[in-house]
């Protein structure tokens, strides 16, 4: 396997950040917030010069967004049809339920936690509503004019891959309504994809992506901690570091760079300090496809494989998918200790775990 990017340098620790997530998505009212006047009463409607240009900025910068509306959804979508704004907004919701629902189904539909949404609202019932009931950032849209200055909507860097972010949504609800109408078994259905997943060593080119992965993905991380682009390319000084990238497309498409691993090498073990993956590729079993490929190559050079875990409040499904592929904290461990967040647990994968791969993907390495 190759080294990806390897150099000579001073120590550094395997340390990240752990924050509050960065805003993925960005949900908005629309009457009296990205337009003046209520279209149910008014029926003519004009939009806010400033909501317009935050909605074409966030959509630059790869920040997802939706609309949470109590209006008829056969008038919203013929409105923003007319103002050609609706391919801006993803699984947009207008109904008369509560916005707090809304919400929740907007969060459900793009596969994203809910503590990712940002909502702005006119109206301070609504904006307490959905305060009192979810944990979301909220904003009045009177403050639409500095949006754009918040940290939480300022990534660091705004990558290729990160700028195709909405159009990749968009390819992923083609792939979902395929599925929706497939009636076969579901390895069938996975089969017909033409999955095709890569796995190399990154290149100094991949570590901005590598870093925003690890900024916007929670669920799918296994210690929940973000690096910067120095903080992984100083990791990556030391010669025990290996950092690899993950990509994957299918019949509809490219997902882009989708994961990341990072091993540390010694005498006798690979220890996989991170391992995270999109969202949007759950329920392509990829994680448990990477971590075959690494078993197996570990097996040929004789080395144990392990794994830090670290929990947070988010990630348990990466620890299924370890457990799964057959990883263990040890006998002696304390079951209690295994869900407590903030502790980091080190994992060994069984001599006899098994070490193949789904049979509907195709996978590439270097």
């Amino acid at each position: 396997m190759a080294g990806g990017v390897q150099a000579r340098g001073p120590a550094v620790a395997m340390t990240g950040t752990v924050d509050r997530p960065m805003v993925k998505c960005v949900v908005w009212d629309l009457d009296d917030t990205l337009w003046d006047g209520v279209l149910a009463e008014d029926g003519r409607v004009v939009l806010r010069a400033a909501a317009v240009h935050a909605v074409r900025a966030l959509d630059e910068r790869g920040i997802l967004q939706s609309i949470a509306s109590k209006n008829d959804p056969r008038a919203v979508r013929e409105q923003l049809d007319h103002f050609a704004l609706t391919d801006y907004f993803l699984f947009p919701q207008a109904s008369w339920d509560a916005k707090s629902v809304l919400l929740r189904r907007i969060a459900k539909e793009i596969n994203i936690g809910v503590d990712t949404l940002l909502f702005i609202d006119d109206s301070p019932f609504e904006r307490a509503e959905v305060a009192s009931a979810l944990p979301v950032r909220c904003v009045d849209a009177a403050d639409v004019g500095v949006l754009l200055d918040r940290p939480d909507l300022t990534p660091a860097i705004v990558t290729a891959d990160g700028a195709q972010r909405r159009v990749r949504y968009r390819q992923d609800a083609r792939r979902r309504e395929y599925e929706d109408g497939f009636t076969g078994p579901r390895n069938e259905f996975l089969r017909s994809l033409d999955i095709r997943l890569s796995v190399r060593g990154a290149t100094p080119d991949d570590l901005a992506r590598a870093a925003e992965l690890t900024v916007r993905t929670n669920q799918l991380n296994t210690t929940g901690l973000t690096f910067s682009r120095e903080q992984l390319l100083n990791l990556m000084a030391r010669p025990e570091n290996t950092l690899l990238v993950v990509s994957m497309s299918d019949v509809f498409g490219e997902y882009g760079t989708v994961g990341l691993v990072m091993l540390t090498a010694s005498d006798d073990q690979w220890r996989i300090r991170l391992l995270l993956m999109s969202c949007r590729v759950m329920g392509r079993n990829v994680g448990g496809a990477v971590i075959s490929h690494l078993a197996a190559q570990a097996d040929q050079r004789g080395l144990r494989l392990t794994a830090d875990f670290r929990h947070t409040d988010v990630n348990r499904p990466m620890y299924t998918v370890y457990r799964l592929a057959g990883f263990s904290a040890g006998q002696s461990t304390d079951k209690a200790a295994e869900t407590v967040a903030g502790q980091t647990l080190l994992l060994e994968l069984a001599a006899d775990a098994p070490r193949t791969r789904p049979a509907f993907l195709t996978l590439t390495t270097d």
